[in-house]
């Protein structure tokens, strides 16, 4: 599975439908790359803009648990 794909799976367990516009906004916005252009290093990042822009919509904890999730992905594992 893509790196992207995994990223997408992830997110739709915490913000459903709106998961794929969500990252793809934090990937164009932030990372200045496309979906598909997303590697390992990226992740680090993504994790940290991700959590800021995810605290507007969920709690701190479920933010922060978003946030720790994608960096595991970068590790190969999950939390």
């Amino acid at each position: 599975m893509a790196l992207y794909d995994e990223v997408i799976n992830l997110a739709r367990s915490y913000l459903g439908p709106a998961a794929q516009k969500f990252v793809d906004r934090q990937i164009r916005a932030h990372l200045e790359i496309d979906g598909s252009e997303l590697t390992n290093s990226d992740l680090g990042e993504l994790a940290e803009w991700c959590y800021t822009s995810s605290k507007l919509l969920m709690n701190d904890y479920k933010a922060k648990e978003f946030s720790d999730q994608i960096r595991a992905i970068r590790n190969g594992s999950n939390i």
